[in-house]
């Protein structure tokens, strides 16, 4: 199948060629028909399947050929998305698919003033991207109308209701007119997921292109038993020994990414950390050059990861495996896309050992054990308990800043954004902010 089957007009299928792309992926041979007809569709389909095209390109068709000329331009289409850097990606997407047609977009988000954003809504839009708080604050305000949107899509959703965003999806569902399309995408298909779907979607289709919860085929896995004292002397070791290169690192908390990070550029080597107290310039720097290759490795949490998106990522190291099977999922996913294949390697401690079982039960597989040489764990070493400090959280107890927040209560941004106007998108990446 090739896009010019999907029934797309000629700008489109222009658009989409200049991004050197000719035949669908799964997910869009199989979402874009749906979305075309106007019907409610609940999507599930891994990160790295070209799922946002799958929304983006039928949603600028439909509002294309039904737009009124002449009249004044209103939100048709509302995107929302758990975070500003997805949310960038998304409106990124949306502009240059749709470069030749006469519609607009734009992507608000917290973190930055309202008076840009204020403006530009002002102007008109016809396709709004955004996250949740920031939505709700231009409502309150009355900057924004909602009364006119007749395509909702929530992209991630699992990953809003991690970050606990369910009550301020309900409140925007409650500024949208009764009828209208909803489009459903998600990762996995969790009994919370199918909850929420079955009281916003209207006799769906379904859709799901990868088995649930499956890892990527092309992604080789494996695991090194290590101490946990000499994780980080074992990953500096391994970068060295192979040669790697553009490396994504998953801690679990913060301040461990802060501290991996250190020690990486300690041993000379280029690195640095991505989290939500980095302030988004930085983060974008960090992102920017990770991408352009001068930097060697990432090292990110797993809601900073969130968003990040590079074609050809070789590798990602799980530092610290997640305290939920399903993420490890998510994390090894960001390698092995769009047929390149990848490594996803994970340092394990005594500490982990469960965590391992877990994710080998999810995945219904064992992953391979190797030892690295000279860093066989000590059998004496006992298991202890994991402690998942919040994002600020010291060892021994001490804080930087203001109290964590506990997981599924999203805090609310303040962080520079991507870029200064509304409505542009910087390159890709990932925060817990709104």
């Amino acid at each position: 199948m090739q896009f010019s089957d999907l029934g797309l007009s000629p700008e489109i299928l222009a658009a989409v060629a200049a991004q050197g792309y000719t035949a669908p992926t799964p997910i869009q041979a199989q979402a874009i028909p749906v979305v075309l007809s106007g019907r409610d569709l609940m999507a599930c389909a891994q990160t790295g399947t070209g799922k946002t095209a799958g929304f983006t390109l039928p949603i600028l068709q439909r509002l294309s050929t039904g737009r009124r000329a002449g009249g004044p331009t209103r939100v048709r289409a509302l995107i929302l998305s758990p975070t500003r850097e997805l949310a960038a990606q998304i409106e990124e997407s949306v502009r240059s698919y749709g470069a030749g047609l006469p519609l607009k977009s734009m992507v608000i988000f917290g973190g930055v003033g309202m008076n840009p954003q204020v403006a530009a809504l002002r102007r008109g839009v016809d396709i709004l991207v955004a996250t949740p708080g920031r939505l709700l604050d231009h409502a309150q305000q009355k900057t924004v109308d909602l009364s006119t949107v007749e395509i909702l899509v929530l992209d991630e959703a699992d990953r809003m209701l991690d970050m606990g965003f369910i009550h301020d999806i309900r409140r925007v569902l409650a500024l949208l007119p009764k009828h209208r399309q909803n489009l459903l995408f998600s990762a996995t298909f969790s009994d919370e997921i199918r909850a929420l779907a079955s009281g916003l979607l209207q006799d769906p289709d379904y859709v799901e292109v990868a088995r649930r919860n499956s890892a990527a085929e092309l992604v080789s896995q494996r695991v090194y038993a290590v101490d946990r004292e000499r994780k980080r002397d074992l990953l500096v070791d391994l970068i060295r020994t192979h040669n790697w290169h553009q490396v994504l690192v998953f801690t679990r908390t913060k301040w461990g990414a802060n501290a991996l990070a250190e020690k990486l550029v300690k041993a000379g080597i280029e690195a640095d950390a991505i989290h939500g107290n980095k302030s988004q310039n930085a983060r974008t720097r960090a992102l920017a050059g990770f991408k352009d290759g001068r930097l060697h490795v990432l090292v990110a949490t797993d809601i900073a990861a969130r968003g990040i998106d590079i074609d050809e990522l070789p590798y990602v190291v799980n530092f610290e495996l997640p305290s939920v099977a399903e993420d490890y999922v998510h994390r090894i996913g960001r390698t092995g896309r769009a047929g390149s294949t990848g490594e996803a390697i994970s340092l394990v401690c005594v500490d982990e050992h469960k965590l391992m079982r877990d994710i080998e039960r999810l995945l219904g597989r064992t992953i391979d054990r190797v030892v690295h040489p000279g860093y066989e764990p000590d059998p004496r070493i006992a298991a202890q308990p994991i402690e998942m400090r919040s994002g600020n959280a010291r060892p021994g107890g001490g804080r930087s800043g203001a109290p964590g927040k506990p997981r599924g209560q999203a805090p609310r941004g303040r962080a520079p954004a991507p870029r200064a106007a509304a409505g542009t998108a910087p390159s890709r990446g990932g925060s817990r902010h709104r």
